[in-house]
């Protein structure tokens, strides 16, 4: 009896103390009475699922509808989930086909893709996201890899080439990132075996013996069955990076440039591609300024693959001034 008495003291009490609107307490999920449970907590749901759903609505970056804003940090993000994006401007790119040159594509894939951007004054960062139901990383016949682009003006100026690639005499910089290469990169194998691990190999030539292994007979041995290697062609070269960096004035203009200075990393998760892609300000760029920049997205189960890409326009590219 003097226990009920002390636990109908310490109810009216609990009820009775001031709460602050919105607030709520663990005693919220408690059913109190049989009959009164379902109400109970039908009332502390309420008042949770606001708080959770502003939680989460301020997780989310501020969008900039007009143009790709670059924020001046002095130590750039080195993943896509570091905490400075959920501060970085997002600004949503509508892709488009690319239906000017042949190959054309001629039905629409990848809507946009989401990009942020972060610079220190010598660098910029990018990162990228866009919807895509399959993960195409592993190559073969009639199959293409994933990969997303980052088109620059090779020279900043007002007067901008045309986006198509550039034009003779004002070529553009383009940073490419695959997931063939990326899948690679993370440490797969780039041999049969690992692409097709059910695979039985009898031999080849250059590994038979009497060639020892790493020996210079054996390397020759080996480069006459990779003739593509054995004339340095940098697509079929051995990848030790997920990104290169290319130059093109004008469609079917494109090469590899002389050297790769950029870097990146991608990552699929959620039926979405995650890619930071870091880079060099192009030339004359510098905190302040402006220029324009472009993107395309290659969705590889779709057959999309060199010129059959969705793309964007030229968008603007603003850098934040030093701080």
């Amino acid at each position: 009896m003097g226990s009920r008495k002390h636990r109908a003291a310490a109810e009216a009490r609990s009820s009775a103390a001031p709460r602050k609107p919105g607030s709520f307490t663990f005693d919220m999920l408690r059913p109190v009475r049989r009959g009164a449970a379902k109400a109970t907590f039908l009332l502390a749901l309420s008042a949770v699922v606001p708080l959770a759903l502003a939680a989460c609505a301020e997780r989310r970056p501020p969008v900039s509808e007009a143009e790709v804003k670059a924020v001046f940090e002095s130590k750039l993000p080195s993943t896509a989930d570091d905490r400075i994006w959920e501060r970085v401007p997002l600004h949503t790119a509508r892709l488009v086909l690319q239906d000017m040159v042949e190959p054309r594509l001629m039905q629409a894939s990848t809507p946009f893709v989401e990009v942020q951007a972060v610079t220190d004054g010598r660098e910029i960062v990018f990162r990228l996201s866009w919807p895509d139901p399959t993960r195409d990383e592993v190559p073969g016949p009639g199959r293409f890899s994933d990969a997303v682009a980052v088109q620059l003006p090779a020279a900043t100026t007002p007067d901008v080439p045309a986006p198509q690639m550039g034009e003779e005499g004002r070529p553009v910089e383009i940073t490419y990132w695959s997931a063939v290469s990326q899948a690679i990169a993370d440490g797969r194998k780039d041999e049969i075996g690992a692409i097709y691990p059910r695979a039985a190999l009898d031999h080849y030539p250059f590994e038979a013996p009497p060639l020892t292994p790493g020996s210079p007979e054996q390397q020759a041995a080996a480069k006459r069955y990779a003739p593509a290697r054995n004339v340095d062609n940098p697509v079929a070269a051995p990848r030790t990076a997920p990104v290169q960096d290319l130059v093109a004035q004008g469609p079917g203009t494109l090469q590899v440039a002389p050297r790769t200075v950029s870097r990146g990393h991608g990552k699929y998760g959620g039926g979405r591609w995650f890619v930071l892609l870091a880079r060099p300000l192009p030339s004359g760029a510098q905190p302040g300024g402006r220029t324009q920049v472009a993107f395309a997205v290659w969705e590889g189960s779709r057959q999309e693959v060199g010129a059959r890409k969705m793309r964007s326009v030229w968008i603007p590219l603003a850098f934040e001034a030093a701080k």
